[in-house]
């Protein structure tokens, strides 16, 4: 079964043609540039590095996704090669397909038709086995694509150079930079979070308190296990956790019923805790971090985690970093996903009733945020990314390939009031 295709495309035309392809203007590489959409998303048949993808399973479906800049007619062929026996592919365009026969161990050029696209935007072409019956070997290095449209530009992630392959299929991470006053330091810091149903494939991770030295939110870990993940960066610069001098580590003052402390690495290094738990899209979740200096050249950071509709409260953990004297600063908040296989589906949230108090326990409201996106979207590598605004809560969205995004750098403004600050008995706050 074929995926529907992205929404933009009004009319496609497929003519088949059987003539090779005199030019190929661009080569999309399917390491980079592809997912197994059906019968399920997986890894199998990924390479680690740059060959090609290799069909294991006869009954799945790769989808290659690019983007054009304006309405096009392209032609379409396949880099690839059989083995041990001929191979018919089948590709699909919207409702309409075509095929051609995959034969040899050595990879050759082999053409598909030509496409008629009526709008710009991101192209999704399907590709499969014919006949899962009587399957073969099948490995396909790269979508090769040619136009004689003037001016067309078309966006892919086009080699691994920096691991973007990788990154590449994960897609872009968007990221909301709050607004705070600057009269008087900040302390805490308090979110919530609602994820729409249907908007939370696995690798999703909706963080809601990001800080200077770290984050807090909530995670999509597998079809069974969901966690509430709060983490804090050591202050020396290192992927492996190992190399942190002991006077460097970020050390755990306590934890919450359930949760589990230790260590993380391969994205700068430090102290991680988690709560495996069963939250809920649909539901809105609260999230309150308190950042202090201690007076002693450390600084101690707390993160509670709770359903707004029961009102109550649990402690997930309390980190010291050394060597830093700070209240709460950079707060924001961010949307990715960790797992290239997901990349395809779109994933969105709401961040809503977003307010910071300052030491002298003053409540304010952030209602300004600044838009931002990682190298994978600056760099063009992926374009589907948006955020903005949407009554009193602000909203980020990526993956999916969808087409109406947000330029990074737009300020998002909150109009509509979600009343006052939240009630916080801070006495009665677990914290052990």
């Amino acid at each position: 079964m074929f995926c529907r295709r992205c929404s933009f495309l009004l009319a496609v035309l497929l003519v088949f043609a059987t003539a090779s392809l005199q030019a190929a203007d661009w080569s999309v590489p399917l390491a980079g540039n592809a997912f197994r959409t059906a019968p399920a998303p997986g890894t199998q048949g990924f390479p680690r590095g740059e060959g090609g993808v290799h069909w294991k399973d006869p009954d799945a479906v790769y989808s290659v996704f690019f983007r054009i800049d304006r309405p096009a007619v392209l032609q379409l062929a396949v880099q690839a090669r059989g083995f041990e026996s001929s191979v018919a592919l089948e590709v699909r365009v919207a409702q309409e397909s075509f095929s051609t026969t995959i034969d040899g161990d050595a990879f050759q050029q082999h053409a598909l038709g030509r496409v008629s696209v009526a709008e710009p935007g991101y192209v999704r072409v399907d590709l499969r086995q014919a006949d899962a019956a009587d399957p073969g070997k099948l490995e396909i290095r790269e979508l090769v694509i040619a136009s004689e449209t003037e001016g067309l530009t078309l966006d892919y992630v086009r080699s691994n150079q920096g691991s973007m392959f990788y990154w590449g299929r994960r897609g872009p991470s968007v990221h909301l930079r709050y607004a705070v006053p600057t009269e008087r330091p900040v302390q805490y810091a308090y979110s919530e979070v609602t994820v729409p149903v249907g908007e939370d494939p696995i690798g999703s991770y909706f963080m809601a308190n990001g800080f200077g030295e770290g984050y807090f939110g909530i995670q999509v870990n597998g079809p069974a296990e969901r966690r509430v993940l709060f983490s804090v960066w050591s202050p020396f610069r290192t992927d492996n956790p190992d190399e942190i001098p002991a006077d460097q580590r970020i050390v755990a003052l306590a934890k919450g019923r359930q949760v589990q402390v230790g260590e993380f690495g391969n994205e700068g290094s430090g102290g991680q805790s988690y709560l495996v738990y069963p939250w809920k899209a649909g539901t809105t979740y609260r999230f309150l971090t308190e950042v202090r200096p201690d007076g002693k050249g450390n600084t101690i950071y707390t993160s509670w985690f709770g359903n707004r509709a029961d009102q109550q409260w649990r402690l997930i953990a309390s980190f010291r970093r050394p060597q830093t004297d700070t209240h709460l600063r950079g707060f924001h908040a961010f949307l990715e996903n960790f797992s290239p296989a997901f990349g395809y589906l779109e994933r969105r949230a709401r961040y809503g009733n977003v307010w910071v108090r300052d030491v002298a326990g003053q409540w304010h409201a952030c209602r300004q945020a600044r838009f931002s996106v990682d190298a994978t979207g600056r760099g063009a590598h992926r374009l589907d990314f948006a955020g903005g605004t949407t009554g009193a809560t602000f909203f980020l969205r990526n993956g999916g390939f969808f087409d109406d995004r947000v330029p990074p750098g737009t300020i998002f403004r909150r109009t509509a009031s979600e009343g006052g600050p939240p009630e916080i008995a801070f006495a009665a706050l677990p914290r052990d």
